[in-house]
């Protein structure tokens, strides 16, 4: 079994997500080639990736073309720009498993595209989101978050466990 990789909002084919955030690229399609080879730089094919939402702004063919040159086996948490299309269609673009609700993985890793609203200190669980992009509310990592916003990753995704491990935020968490 491979490692897992988290990522969220890479908003594949979306022109004003380049001047919203401030991307550093000079078209979509540079934006493109770029998060498809940041993304098999770090994830193999038998890795999975847990993507939270808001994948891309293509039509079925688009996103089928890309999900087949990006490793692993991807998992969606739909985001508010994915609810446009079904479960199903995502799921005939490529994916391998869709989720329309934040689900919990290993027990204490809530996975959901939207932060929460109210999250106490002392709760047993990490939330791991995305939405948010580079908005300076939001810190990257807290004692019991993590923001996974392609911004926040060098535009590409993370390793989980390698994140959990090295992070003082999460010892008490995971030891």
């Amino acid at each position: 079994m491979g490692k897992v990789f988290i990522v969220a909002d890479t908003h594949f084919n979306h022109k004003k997500i380049l001047e919203y955030e401030n991307r550093p690229y000079g078209s979509v399609e540079e934006m493109e080639k770029s998060l498809i080879r940041n993304w098999n730089s770090v994830v193999g094919k038998e890795d999975t990736v847990y993507h939270l939402g808001d994948f891309g702004f293509c039509n079925s063919d688009s996103t089928s073309s890309i999900l087949s040159r990006l490793n692993g086996n991807k998992n969606l948490i739909m985001g508010n720009h994915d609810r446009r299309h079904s479960i199903r269609w995502w799921m005939d673009a490529g994916f391998n498993k869709v989720y329309d609700k934040p689900i919990i993985y290993r027990k204490f890793l809530v996975l959901s595209h939207e932060p929460p609203e109210y999250f106490n200190t002392n709760t047993p669980y990490i939330w791991i989101y995305g939405h948010v992009h580079g908005c300076e509310l939001y810190q990257t990592t807290t004692k019991n978050s993590i923001c996974a916003c392609v911004e926040r990753w060098d535009y590409k995704p993370f390793d989980i466990d390698y994140v959990l491990s090295t992070n003082p935020c999460f010892l008490d968490i995971v030891s």
